[in-house]
This record gives structure tokens, C-alpha cells and sequence, in this order.
């Protein structure tokens, strides 16, 4: 497979085409042996529902990565597929019995560590970042284990309405999928439209009436290491390439938290909230974003079509904004929308309805989508 092109169309829909065969078997097998997820108090769903369609993403993500195998430069193909591996018995445990915390955390550190130690993945320069030039070996692994382990349990926490983690997905995967295009990085980019295809084919049976079924732990947790992984070697791209493309090194930080803004906002809003009502920041509860609009009268399709365009938006927003401002100017615009989605969060958290603020919003957002 020489052609980079014809190659993108095959893993697109390659993995379309093996996700939509996997899992109505894995539906049979979910409903013959009554591992279907049963609705509590948190839950948003109102019927028991088949979980575990991670499963159709790891064997997907298998024969995917096999497939795009020969244009792994960086020979990263074997350390990816042994962690997401781990990180599938992972999800696959916790689907089934529930696992600790503890024990979920170790488990994906192992994972990560089977990735962390790749030459093609490693940097040890924030580029400017701060000011800050160089940093040592134990720092810059400090900052990687932080942040692939934020990235995929913050996946993890915004499943938890129909489509969401999925549009979430597509949008990520197809930002990422585009920069590392552009970069020539073709490993990566087709790994993002394997990717594409995997979340493109699950949306359609999570937002089906009866053929619905969830993702569960085995598939938020592959995906949002998938991102993580995605992340990281954003971070360890050459300086040289990112000056090509005129992006400013000193701000890459910014452009991941931009591509992975809504389960970074959720996922900071929601620790927040718990710790002033002086909660453990691991207690669940009711307070995501997904769950406030669906409060408000929303649908859960409108709530994630909304979510994943906001998503999309403000990443490439962001993205813009980092090819002019230093990180300085970028940390008050971060700061800046936060305030302003936090006001505008505890608004619909409040049930202000009498508002013509609220009622336009709601209105527009049920026009839209």
C-alpha cells in the first residue's frame, strides 16, 4: 500500500465496515450472558443497555495498526498495541466486576510506561514554554505520565450520555488527524482516521433506539489512551516541522488542551465543584456538562451535537489564536473562556428558565441540532 490516499480510504473504512461486524456479536453474547448495564441513580438512561462495544474497538485497533504498519517510521507499532492491550483487560475488568480506583490507576501506568520510554516519543524541552528551555529526563516523564493519565480518565468521565465520547472522539481525532497530515507524520494520520472509522460505526448503534450499546471502560479507556498517545507525540514533534507550519513551539501545551478542551473544562469544573462541597474529587455525582444540559431540556443527541461543535470550534479558535500570541497571552484566553463557560454552566446549572438568555440559548441549540 504506497498510496497514502488509497491507504487513508481503506482505514477509514476498513474499520467502519469490522466495528459494525463485531458488534451486534457483541450485543448477542452481552444479552446471552446478561452483562447489560442496568440504570441507577446516576445513570441518564432509563432501560438496561449492552455494554463492552470497546471490545470491537481493540480487535479493530489490532488489525488496523497491522495494517498502517509499514509507514511506522518511528517503529512505535508493537509498544502501542501492548498497551492498549493492558488498557483493554483494563476496561474489561472494571466492566465486569468494577475495579478500584488504585487498581485502575496502576494498571495504566503500566500502560503508559510501555510507551513512555520510546526515543520517537521522549522530549526534554518545554521549547519556552514559561521560559522554561531544557528540563530533566524525570521531569519530562513526570509530565507525560500526568498528562496521558488526565487525558484518559477524563475521557472516561464524559461518557455518559448517548454519542457524546464518540462525537467527542471524531472531532479530536480528526483535528489530530489533520495536523499530522500536514506534518507528513503518516503513522498518526492514519491512526486518526482508523480511529474516525471506529467512532463513525459505534455512533450509529449508541444512538440507535434498538440497536443501543455502550462503550463501557473497555472503549473509553483504549480511546482516551489513543489520545493520550496522540498528544504525545505532539509534544516530541521536532521544532523544525512546527516552525514550518507556523506554529509557535512555546505553545503546544495550549494546542492540546484546545483539541481535548471539553473534557479538559468538564473534567476541571467538576473537581472543582466536588472539592467546595468538600467531596473526594473521585466521588460521583451528577454535576458534568452533559448532565446540566440534558437538565435543561436537551435531548441527548442535541447535548452532544452541541458539546462536539463547541469542541470543534474553540479547538480551532485556539489553534489560530497559538500561531500569533505567546504563551503569556494564550494563558489568559484559556483563563478568560473558562470564566465565561463557568458562568454561563452555572446559569443552566441554576435553572434560570426565566431568563431570555437561557431561553434563547436553549431555543438555538434545539434549532441547531
Amino acid at each position: 500500500m504506497e498510496n497514502l490516499y488509497l491507504t487513508a480510504l481503506i482505514a477509514l473504512i476498513g474499520s467502519f465496515v469490522l466495528v459494525k461486524i463485531f458488534i451486534p456479536k457483541i450485543i448477542w453474547i452481552v444479552n446471552s450472558r446478561n452483562l447489560i448495564d442496568d440504570p441507577d441513580h446516576r445513570s441518564s438512561h432509563k432501560i438496561s443497555t449492552p455494554t463492552m462495544a470497546g471490545v470491537a474497538f481493540f480487535l479493530t485497533l489490532i488489525f488496523a495498526i497491522n495494517f498502517i504498519g509499514k509507514w511506522d517510521t518511528d517503529g512505535i507499532s508493537m509498544n502501542l498495541m501492548a498497551a492498549l492491550t493492558l488498557m483493554f483487560a483494563i476496561g474489561l475488568k472494571d466492566d465486569l466486576v468494577v475495579s478500584t480506583p488504585r487498581a485502575k490507576i496502576g494498571g495504566e501506568l503500566l500502560a503508559i510506561s510501555l510507551v513512555l520510554f520510546s526515543s520517537s516519543l521522549q522530549f526534554t524541552s518545554l521549547d519556552g514554554f514559561f521560559g522554561i528551555q531544557s528540563i530533566p529526563s524525570l521531569v519530562s516523564y513526570a509530565l507525560i505520565i500526568l498528562m496521558i493519565l488526565f487525558i484518559v480518565n477524563s475521557y472516561n468521565m464524559i461518557d455518559g450520555i448517548d454519542g457524546l465520547a464518540s462525537i467527542i472522539g471524531i472531532v479530536i481525532f480528526g483535528v489530530y488527524g489533520s495536523i499530522y497530515f500536514l506534518m507528513g507524520l503518516n503513522f498518526y494520520f492514519l491512526l486518526c482516521m482508523c480511529l474516525i472509522g471506529i467512532q463513525l460505526a459505534y455512533l450509529y448503534y449508541n444512538l440507535s433506539s434498538t440497536k443501543k450499546i455502550f462503550m463501557g471502560d473497555t472503549g473509553s479507556l483504549v480511546m482516551g489512551f489513543c489520545i493520550g498517545f496522540l498528544s504525545l507525540k505532539f509534544l516530541s514533534i521536532d521544532t523544525s516541522i512546527l516552525t514550518e507550519l507556523s506554529f509557535i513551539p512555546e505553545n503546544k501545551f495550549y494546542i492540546i488542551a484546545a483539541i481535548f478542551y471539553i473534557p479538559l473544562f468538564d473534567t476541571l469544573r467538576v473537581i472543582g465543584v466536588r472539592l467546595i462541597n468538600k467531596k473526594s474529587p473521585f466521588f460521583p455525582d451528577n454535576n458534568h456538562i452533559h448532565h446540566i444540559l440534558i437538565g435543561s431540556g436537551l435531548k441527548h443527541r442535541q447535548a452532544s451535537l452541541f458539546l462536539g461543535f463547541l469542541n470543534l470550534l474553540l479547538a480551532g479558535v485556539f489553534i489560530i489564536l497559538s500561531l500569533k500570541l505567546n504563551n503569556f497571552q494564550m494563558l489568559l484566553v484559556f483563563i478568560l473562556s473558562f470564566i465565561l463557560l463557568l458562568g454561563l454552566f452555572h446559569q443552566l446549572k441554576s435553572n434560570i428558565k426565566s431568563t431570555n438568555t437561557f431561553r434563547y440559548l436553549v431555543r438555538a441549540i434545539h434549532m441547531m441540532f
